[in-house]
Parts: structure tokens; C-alpha cells; sequence
């Protein structure tokens, strides 16, 4: 086998551990919640971002409360759609059809796995604190982490496949962490989230991720040379 598709072999090995460790990851954080061992935990770290004395007042300035709820808006589903649509036609315009493909599958089956999921264990929403944002659906996992998560780590591992240069690669990937980081945060700053519904969708979008990258080494691998 030529050393090149060696190495291709080698990095699907490790992004399928990095699914399998996700997928895990999330299947257990949903076990310790359906048994209330979450709950003690979520609630400390829930009422450590309200103002001592004041469950209605999350700490920090209004204008930092105000910066949170532009941050959450990053992983909704209009921002989302925006995204996804851009970056779609963005690829096919540059004949990344199959890039574009495993993006949009990606973003597709994320958004239908984060429902059913929402259906399948009908967590309640935190009645701890008021919430900071419009809420209408099942709290775990967090749809914002889920879904964030997926979109923009697929999306900047389509965008780094096709980055030559390796410190543009770290930057497309830091930035994409810390902003997936920033959305599960304000989801439990504005009081809309307890910390293990972010985490499992931390979880959860982290092993969609992992498996359009998968999917895009497979149909981007160079073909194999016929044997001799």
C-alpha cells in the first residue's frame, strides 16, 4: 500500500475512535442524568452564574447579558441555516460537490438526531432561574451545543481539507472550538440549559463531526493503483 494511503488508513482509525469516544462520552452523560446524578452538579454551576441572593440576575453587566444572547444566537437554527447554505453553495461553486455534500448531510442528519434525542429523554428546562432566551423544546441535549458543534467543526474540517498550509489549519480549528465553546456557555449563562444537557451536545455534535470527517476522507482519498 502506497505511504500516502497508509496514512489515510491511519488518520480513519482515529477519527473512528474519536466518533466511538463521543458517541460514548454522550451515552453516558445521558445515563448519569436519567439516574439525577447530574443534577446536584447542574444546579452549583447553574446558580454560580447569578448574582448572590438574586436567581433572576445573572452576573456580569447588561451589556455582557446582551453580548451573551448575540453569541447564543450563533448556534439557532436561522444563523444555522444561513451558514449552511452559504457554505454549501460556496463549495459547489468552486466544484466541491462532494465536500459540499458531506457538509450538508452532516448539518441534516445532526438537526434530526438532536430532535429525536430531545423526544427520546424529555428533559424539563431549568426552573431554577428565568430564562434569558425563547425556549420551546426538551432540554437534552442542548440543540445549540448539538448542532453547533456539528455545523461548525464539519465545516472547518471541509475548509481546512482544502488549506494547504498547517498554521491556517490550527487557526480555522481554534476559532471554530472557541466559538462552539461560547454558544454551549450562553446557553447555561442565560439560564436556558443545565451543564449537562451543553456537554452532551458538546458530545453528541463532536462524534457527527468526526464521522463527516470520515466520510470526507473517503470520498476525497486518492484512488487506489491496480496491483501489479
Amino acid at each position: 500500500m502506497p505511504p500516502l494511503l497508509k496514512r489515510l488508513e491511519s488518520r480513519a482509525l482515529v477519527l473512528l475512535l474519536g466518533a466511538a469516544l463521543a458517541g460514548w462520552a454522550f451515552l453516558a452523560i445521558g445515563g448519569e442524568m436519567r439516574e439525577g446524578e447530574t443534577l446536584a452538579l447542574d444546579r452549583r454551576i447553574l446558580m454560580s452564574l447569578r448574582a448572590p441572593g438574586d436567581p433572576s440576575q445573572p452576573i456580569g453587566s447588561h451589556s455582557f447579558q446582551e453580548a451573551m444572547r448575540d453569541v447564543t444566537a450563533l448556534g439557532g437554527v436561522t444563523v444555522l441555516t444561513l451558514v449552511t447554505v452559504v457554505a454549501a453553495l460556496a463549495f459547489v461553486f468552486h466544484r466541491k460537490l462532494r465536500h459540499a455534500a458531506v457538509f450538508v448531510v452532516a448539518v441534516l442528519i445532526a438537526q434530526v438526531g438532536s430532535e429525536q434525542l430531545k423526544h427520546l429523554y424529555g428533559r424539563p428546562r431549568p426552573d431554577l432561574v428565568p430564562h434569558g432566551s425563547y425556549v420551546y423544546s426538551a432540554s437534552f441535549p442542548s440543540g445549540h451545543s448539538t448542532l453547533s458543534a456539528a455545523t461548525y467543526l464539519t465545516l472547518a474540517t471541509v475548509i481546512a481539507s482544502l488549506e494547504p498550509e498547517r498554521g491556517t489549519k490550527f487557526l480555522i480549528y481554534a476559532v471554530t472550538v472557541l466559538m462552539v465553546i461560547g454558544i454551549g456557555f450562553s446557553r447555561i449563562y442565560l439560564g436556558v440549559h443545565w451543564p449537562s444537557d451543553v456537554l452532551a451536545g458538546w458530545s453528541l455534535g463532536a462524534a457527527w463531526a468526526f464521522l463527516a470527517w470520515i466520510g470526507l476522507n473517503r470520498l476525497t482519498r486518492p484512488a487506489r493503483e491496480p496491483a501489479n
